[in-house]
């Protein structure tokens, strides 16, 4: 690997104890004892690409998810593991047969076994779509190294150790113009960490329960991951607030499904059940492929896509539905201060 201080191509045993035995600095991460294959630059260079070299803040469940790309594409069950396993076995099984001694003959037939079972888990996609680390476990596992060596997060990235999210009113000259609707606390730090609810005078919630509770009957923003309980979300919420407009931000499965760079993961943990199967069939919109897919836990988090691309949809269609509701931002609308240079473009979203 190279060293992050003093960029000499360093060998194995030129940086025990994660230390360079030339510069003499310390550095976090060795892509040998670390379940990502992280190293320091490749940190450093995700996180310029990610906070488009500092024009904007992202938070660590956004980096988590970029570092993650890769293995999530392959699965665990490396290919490595896997010829490994069965050239030992083969090889131990002739010299058993060779020398007539039964019991290594069993324990190399063991070691065969195992390793057409990792071949034919590997064919049926088993272990495919899941993180190496989870997400609630890479700030301690990949971060806290990260901040021992540096003493903060690196560049550009947040700290949302402290709760962040919740109902909370962002009032403007009448109280707020509308709700913005996001369960994942770590998206709703991103955006305020931006200003965007501020801007458009947009009140928090992360249930429909607490959008209810919001004084204000302007328009409903719902983000949400793209999953069972995400497409859920959005009936439920046009269900507790009759009358209200209701809007999905986020793209469709379909649309974040073809896209060749976004990468899907899944969580065992949050299988759909069947009742919530039987609601999602029951919306019309996708196609059994589609529900099958959504049935086995696959999931397209927020925090995947873009953080750039994230802000710029949501701030176009927060101005679109907050134009003319509060009067300081009517006003400042029509003298064009506070108007998006896309804003009289069709609405990319539209109310899904």
């Amino acid at each position: 690997m190279i060293c992050p201080h003093c960029e000499r191509d360093l060998l194995r045993r030129e940086r025990t104890g994660n230390r360079c035995s030339h510069c003499k600095r310390a550095y976090a991460l060795d892509p040998k004892t670390n379940p990502l294959g992280l190293n320091d630059l490749r940190i450093r260079r995700i996180t310029t690409a990610l906070t488009e070299e500092g024009r904007i803040h992202i938070v660590p469940d956004q980096l988590w998810y970029a570092l993650s790309r890769k293995r999530l594409r392959g699965g665990v069950y490396a290919q490595g593991c896997l010829g490994a396993v069965a050239v030992v076995g083969v090889m131990a099984s002739v010299a058993a047969l060779v020398a007539e001694t039964p019991y290594p003959l069993l324990v190399t037939a063991a070691m065969v076994l195992t390793g057409l079972g990792i071949g034919l888990a590997r064919a049926s996609g088993a272990g495919k779509g899941l993180p190496p680390v989870t997400r609630e476990a890479f700030p301690t596992q990949v971060l806290a190294a990260w901040r021992t060596v540096y003493g903060t997060l690196p560049a550009g990235v947040i700290d949302t150790g402290s709760s962040a999210g919740g109902t909370e009113a962002v009032t403007g000259a009448a109280g707020p113009t509308g709700v913005l609707v996001c369960p994942d606390r770590a998206v709703v730090a991103f955006l305020v960490a931006d200003g965007l609810p501020a801007r458009h005078g947009l009140a928090l919630a992360r249930t429909p329960e607490e959008a209810r509770a919001v004084p204000s009957g302007g328009p409903v923003l719902v983000l949400h991951d793209i999953d069972a309980d995400g497409e859920l979300l959005v009936r439920r919420l046009r269900d507790a607030l009759p009358g209200r407009r209701v809007v999905d931000a986020g793209p469709s499965l379909r649309t974040v499904r073809s896209l060749p760079q976004a990468v899907p993961y899944r969580d065992p943990r949050r299988r759909p059940g069947p009742e919530a199967m039987r609601l999602l069939a029951g919306l019309g919109t996708f196609t059994p492929e589609e529900l099958k897919w959504l049935g086995r836990g696959w999931r397209f988090p927020l925090v995947g896509l873009p953080p750039g691309r994230l802000l710029t949809v949501v701030e176009r269609v927060a101005a679109q539905l907050t134009r003319g509701l509060d009067p300081d931002r009517r006003r400042a609308a029509e003298l064009g201060f506070l108007t998006w240079p896309d804003a009289t473009d069709p609405d990319p979203v539209g109310d899904r």
